[in-house]
């Protein structure tokens, strides 16, 4: 097989086993494990499971300069956070619409690149435009309300995931993809540990099944593997591109496991977010230049555009 069809296979594998992430995220809640719990024990076994695989495989991967660090760091916090946020909504809100919700991030990469000081296209204005009437849709339904905490929160999780994306791409100017992650998930897995020890430091009943909490951390580990094959292999704009079939996976399995249901009217909003996710493969990326400006030239800022990033784990 070669390079490129590798890639393809990489991309769709990491797709598919990311769409699994909030379904199984969703099960080990509704048997009892609170949301900090899913998110604390899925990000330390994920992030002990990379360890493990870059002692057997790649240790020169361990190392990184300094401020490389520091970016890994602040981003992984910031994904904590965001963690904390994507599954407490996941415990309110129905997992198809929560994923939909959660879906436009490459949108609020592309505020978080204005906000940086960086030029993004036209297209990208565009469905920055269209998703607003899309999440108004979705989140309208007259035969079962929306709770509108859990929608804010969803929301607050896309809007800081985009942001670790950013801090990430800064660092991954100058540090390969698996430094980068395996300091990024450590960071977060103690960030969000930290978080369930002081807040809510609960389990469930004894007897309770593990097993979907554990599948979360395998699925969680075993992504970040394959995304790496696809990105090594096709790059990143094409592995996003292979990726967005992450969201179909969970809206299918939603309707089929979980019992999910969408109005006629949440189908037309999640039809106008989809219509937006196909909008990006016509979003060029607009030419970066290093500047020394924007609220990240600490950085040391590369090339990024919203269209680069896969589905990546929540």
């Amino acid at each position: 097989m070669d390079e490129h069809k590798k890639g393809v296979l990489a991309s769709l594998s990491s797709a598919l086993l990311l769409g699994l992430t909030p379904i199984f995220g969703k099960q080990s809640i509704l048997l009892g494990f609170t949301p900090l719990a899913v998110v604390a024990i899925r990000s330390t076994i994920a992030a002990l499971l990379l360890l493990f695989f870059l002692l057997l495989s790649k240790r020169s991967f361990f190392f990184i300069h300094p401020v490389g660090l520091a970016g890994c760091i602040i981003a992984g916090f910031v994904n904590g956070i965001g963690s904390i946020f994507y599954y407490t909504a996941l415990s309110r809100l129905d997992t198809s619409i929560g994923q939909l919700l959660y879906a436009f991030y490459p949108l609020f990469v592309a505020l978080w690149l204005i906000a940086d000081r960086q030029s993004v296209s036209r297209v990208t204005i565009f469905r920055l435009i269209l998703i607003i009437p899309g999440v108004f849709l979705l989140i309208s339904n007259s035969e079962k309300g929306v709770d509108l905490l859990g929608a804010v929160l969803m929301i607050g999780a896309s809007l800081l995931y985009a942001l670790h994306l950013i801090v990430n791409q800064r660092v991954l100017y100058e540090v390969p993809a698996p430094t980068v992650t395996l300091y990024t998930l450590a960071s977060m897995a103690v960030t969000v540990t930290v978080a369930f020890l002081l807040f809510h430091p609960q389990l469930p009943i004894s007897g309770t099944s593990w097993w979907p909490l554990l599948a979360l951390a395998a699925i969680t580990f075993l992504s970040r593997i394959t995304l790496f094959l696809g990105v090594k292999n096709i790059g990143g704009l094409r592995t996003s591109i292979l990726g967005l079939g992450e969201l179909l996976v969970t809206i299918v399995l939603a309707q089929v496991w979980l019992g999910d249901r969408l109005s006629i009217i949440q189908w037309v909003g999640a039809f106008l977010i989809g219509l937006n996710l196909f909008l990006a493969t016509f979003d060029k990326p607009t030419p970066q230049k290093r500047q020394a400006r924007g609220f990240l030239r600490w950085l040391d800022p590369p090339s990024v555009h919203p269209t680069d990033f896969p589905f990546q784990d929540q």
